[in-house]
């Protein structure tokens, strides 16, 4: 499982994070890797509730049905389904990037799983501090498995 609130889980996310290069080709889907670390600090940025969101009626209705798989223990599939407001088009630079998204794993985890849980996600809605870690790190994973770290 790939809970970010787990020490020995967030040092493996991050090692691989590391390991990431500005050319690091993708294996799947659209964005290049510096819109993938824009696009991955974007959902970071709900989960620490500095961009709060509301439910969306689409979540209301569907939500119920996939939120015990994608809470599993196995990972996302290639070409996951995405917000769109999550979808970054524009250029980015890499090791802003980078940099941005690093903080914010460290301040999600800083704030903890209580803070956590008292964020909405705009699908699910109300998620345990537990299962936003979960979700946390199983994008993450999701997100270097495509830029093969």
């Amino acid at each position: 499982m790939f809970d970010l609130f787990d020490p020995a889980t967030r040092a493996q996310l991050l090692e691989r994070l590391g390991r990431l290069q500005p050319d690091s080709p993708r294996q799947w889907g659209k964005m290049d890797v510096a819109q993938m670390l824009g696009h991955c600090a974007a959902a970071m940025q709900v989960g620490t509730g500095d961009t709060p969101r509301a439910h969306s009626l689409m979540g209301r209705l569907l939500g119920w049905m996939v939120r015990k798989k994608l809470l599993g223990s196995a990972p996302f599939g290639r070409n996951s389904p995405t917000d769109p407001t999550f979808v970054v088009k524009d250029a980015r630079d890499f090791a802003i990037e980078k940099v941005r998204l690093e903080a914010l794993i460290e301040r999600f985890v800083a704030l903890g799983p209580d803070s956590a849980g008292r964020q909405m996600h705009s699908f699910f809605g109300r998620l345990t501090g537990s299962e936003w870690g979960c979700l946390m790190g199983k994008h993450l994973d999701h997100h270097l498995r495509q830029f093969g770290v």
